[in-house]
């Protein structure tokens, strides 16, 4: 990127070239971003991040997603140094876990007992797992395309995955009632859950919240025929609704998976069930080494006692729509058309007749250099430590963007 100082980025790629394969791995992997990205970075505090040459960004994906509050938030902070100096991981988890698990119940609408793991992977499969021990049945219903992890079961690649991990999925097309109907009635007897995303965010399409109509036909298909309903909330989780993404809809599910932002970048994921599901939650094996880690544990309890302190997706929605609304008023203002989809707290940007992203990358090039880190086909992440000028800034920025968009 021209203007941008990348010489130590450069060499550390370099030197993981030699070490990793293929340099990096996953969604983090900067080579799937355009050219110009950093794949290293040095630190970041509250909505802003640096990058390992010095250059800052205002950060709009934050860690996609587990950014919630703001890099580096004194109070969760001071809450994980003080359990690390009494300890992380011991031979059973700390009383702080009794401490976290309390507050999960109370703040999620459905839930009436919790556990902990560290990732979203690790949530959503519990979840399955649960789902298929209490109702003893295999089928599982997931929307086509949705995102719910990266092991061989729910993996969007091929590579590595047999057709015996998948054999017991089954698929609908989300918000499509009959096409919900049609995989249930499929299905039949041995229906163990519908595991459906807060919101539709399949990467690189516009996003789509649910309809009230769509939620409400998941819990009675659900209902009608003793299967649980599973919520992924490992992206949404805290940012719509801290009882529950669905809660607004008056819809509430058997199951929910939570991860990113509940320990603000700490590692942590919680399962949250409904009482029907105690018993077989107390009975399948799942466990990590790590996953009574009693450090992310105490910065969740900050965290969430900040998100119902300030309330939190409020403070984001409000910030989501300053931002909608300038990056609308802009566009027009180019004569550059552009979709904006999904809710407010959680932008998704996309061009009209851009098929290949090309226009997306152009804009998402040209805000780097001026310092705003968007994403050209992912959705991005508000957090509470943005401001109302970092908001001016980015609009600034895509003032620019724009302008390079406009003249391809």
């Amino acid at each position: 990127m021209p203007g941008l100082n990348r010489t130590r980025d450069t060499t550390l790629r370099a030197r993981a070239e030699k070490v990793v394969p293929g340099g990096m791995w996953g969604h983090l992997h900067a080579a799937k971003l355009p050219d110009g990205y950093p794949q290293f970075f040095r630190r970041g505090e509250g909505g802003v991040l640096w990058d390992v040459d010095g250059n800052r960004y205002v950060d709009f994906m934050c860690s996609w997603g587990p950014n919630l509050l703001g890099h580096h938030h004194p109070e969760v902070e001071e809450a994980a140094e003080r359990q690390r100096r009494e300890g992380d991981c011991l031979n059973g988890p700390a009383e702080v876990m009794v401490e976290l698990a309390e507050l999960v119940v109370d703040m999620v609408g459905h839930a009436d007992w919790t556990q902990f793991q560290k990732n979203g992977t690790d949530a959503t499969t519990t979840c399955v797992t649960i789902a298929r021990a209490a109702t003893g049945r295999r089928k599982i219903l997931v929307a086509k395309g949705a995102y719910h992890g990266a092991v061989p079961w729910c993996s969007p690649s091929l590579l590595g995955v047999t057709a015996e991990d998948r054999a017991h999925l089954a698929y609908f097309t989300f918000n499509d009632v009959e096409s919900l109907e049609v995989a249930a009635k499929a299905a039949g007897d041995d229906l163990a859950g519908i595991l459906i995303s807060a919101y539709r965010h399949d990467l690189g399409l516009d996003q789509e919240l649910p309809t009230v109509e769509f939620a409400h036909a998941a819990r009675r298909i659900c209902d009608d025929r003793g299967a649980a309903l599973i919520i992924d909330e490992v992206r949404a989780g805290l940012r719509l609704n801290a009882a529950g993404s669905w809660e607004g809809l008056g819809v509430r599910p058997d199951l929910s998976a939570w991860s990113k932002a509940i320990a603000n970048g700490y590692a942590l994921a919680a399962v949250t069930g409904a009482n029907w599901l105690r018993g077989a939650a107390s009975q399948v094996f799942v466990t990590g080494s790590f996953w009574a880690g009693a450090v992310a544990m105490a910065a969740a309890v900050a965290t969430l006692k900040i998100v119902r302190r300030d309330n939190v997706p409020s403070r984001l929605a409000q910030l989501g729509q300053m931002l909608r609304e300038g990056l609308e008023t802009r566009s027009r203002q180019f004569g550059v058309s552009i979709r904006q989809s999904g809710p407010a707290q959680m932008p998704t940007l996309l061009f009209d007749q851009d098929p290949a992203y090309r226009k997306g990358s152009a804009f998402c090039s040209a805000m780097l250099g001026r310092g705003v880190y968007f994403h050209p086909k992912h959705n991005m992440f508000l957090c509470a430590a943005h401001t109302e000028a970092d908001i001016a800034e980015a609009l600034q920025a895509a003032e620019h963007g724009f302008a390079v968009v406009a003249g391809l």
